[in-house]
């Protein structure tokens, strides 16, 4: 099994952390216990009675610590189920993976989850001779004091994640960390362009097909381990599919041509360098967690919460991160092997598909709200105006779908001066010769 696709199921599970956290808890019990044993029979006379519990008393203290601990973990996964109530309700069901895939909460757990193990192995293995002095209450002491302090962290925690402005906050900074991980300097060779003549060579009839061994939507991409096989291999692949695509079993996932006419023994290989799971996930999909931000803007714009402010603020965040996406975005196509050989064609989503998957759900259901649609007309004046001209074309082939949605001629007065003042703004920035016609 890949490794990689291993380590990153592992890593986005919701009981990792936790299971490390218990791991350390029985390594905890046995140091402590070895102490016990050592520094008591070798130093019991020269230790202050301060640091000495006898049994009894340890007996109650660890008693105590488990009916606690387990009782602010009763408190902490009833705060959970509202949080997801609440996000589910108002907010996305796609949010509910920024909650639970949050280090705080999965941190709150895992202290939890230390604590409840740690005086429960102690409890057991607490010896009944009632003039035992011992060490470990006191870090039992202390381990109390850690989740008391875990578990104020934890209500803090999920009180400002139900503030919705505070959830299009964390969104908005996780995807701009997301936007410069996916186009930062790899430790392989791109390129946007390539030689024709090779590009030629590579004749679709003769393609190799290497079939999906499962449905679902893909999840990670391993491009570098896709690059090393295909020149192990020497061959050249070319996906079939996007980031964030849902690929149906026996479709095909991979094409490829090998300097002979010879197949590969084992194709099927490459395969597990893709992570194919049933839900989209954020770690490579920018697309998926821009649209965290429209969910919630289409969602603050219907008629049961009716909160246009949110769907404005959804929109600057989501302009704000098209800005950024522009300024370092490129469409790499290409991927070369150590040797400049061609290895890896996949295709690339275009800015212009960023931007249409980021505001066309918002232009269908908030076209009768001028404010949500000037707010959008005032993001992509943003997005032209800080970008070059093939971006610019890009925003005005969208913006005037935006002009067009609007029923102008049913605006008063104030507001058609409103928009069409948005409205010259954009033609302005992508240096067009526009004029709004009112009827």
């Amino acid at each position: 099994m890949n490794k990689g696709k291993v380590w990153i199921n592992l890593r986005d599970s919701f009981w990792f952390l936790p299971t490390i956290y218990s791991i350390l808890s029985i390594i905890a019990v046995a140091l402590t216990a070895l102490i016990d044993q050592w520094i008591i029979s070798e130093y019991k006379s020269n230790i202050p009675s301060l640091f000495l519990t006898k049994s009894s008393v340890a007996q109650t203290l660890y008693g105590s610590m488990v009916t606690s601990i387990l009782t602010m973990t009763t408190i902490s996964f009833s705060t959970i189920m509202v949080v997801l109530t609440t996000y589910t309700t108002q907010f996305s069901p796609r949010t509910l993976q920024d909650f639970m895939k949050s280090r705080v909460t999965q941190h709150v757990l895992g202290v939890f989850s230390f604590g409840f193990i740690f005086s429960l192995i102690n409890l057991f293995l607490l010896g009944k001779e009632p003039g035992l002095g011992l060490v470990s209450p006191l870090f039992t002491v202390i381990v109390s004091i850690i989740c008391l302090a875990f578990f104020i962290l934890f209500i803090h925690h999920s009180s400002r994640f139900l503030k919705v402005n505070n959830l299009i906050g964390a969104i908005r900074k996780s995807t701009s960390t997301l936007i410069t991980k996916t186009f930062k300097e790899k430790n392989y060779q791109t390129a946007t362009e390539w030689d024709d003549k090779e590009l030629q060579a590579l004749d679709q009839s003769k393609a190799h097909v290497i079939a999906a061994e499962k449905s679902g939507y893909v999840q990670n991409v391993q491009y570098e381990s896709l690059i090393k096989w295909a020149k192990n291999h020497t061959l050249t692949l070319e996906t079939s599919f996007l980031m964030g695509d849902y690929i149906q079993k026996g479709m095909p996932l991979f094409y490829y041509w090998k300097d002979t006419d010879q197949e590969l023994s084992n194709p099927q290989e490459c395969t597990a360098f893709v992570l194919i799971g049933n839900e989209r996930i954020d770690t490579q999909d920018v697309e998926f967690s821009i649209q965290k931000l429209v969910e919630i803007a289409v969602r603050a714009i219907s008629p049961s919460l009716n909160d246009p402010h949110t769907a404005t603020n959804c929109i600057n965040r989501i302009g704000s991160l098209l800005i950024e996406l522009g300024s370092v975005y490129e469409p790499i196509r290409y991927y070369i092997d150590d040797d400049d050989e061609l290895r890896l064609i996949a295709q690339p989503k275009s800015f212009e598909e960023y931007l249409y998957k980021s505001f066309y759900q918002i232009k269908i259901y908030g076209y009768h709200d001028i404010s949500v649609m000037n707010g959008v007309l005032e993001s992509l004046y943003k997005i032209a105006a800080m970008h070059d001209q093939a971006v610019q074309e890009d925003v005005w082939t969208f913006g005037e779908t935006i002009i067009n949605a609007v029923k102008v001629d049913e605006l008063d007065e104030l507001d058609y001066k409103r928009f069409n003042n948005e409205v010259k703004k954009l033609a302005k920035a992508c240096n067009k010769d526009f004029t709004l016609q009112k009827q």
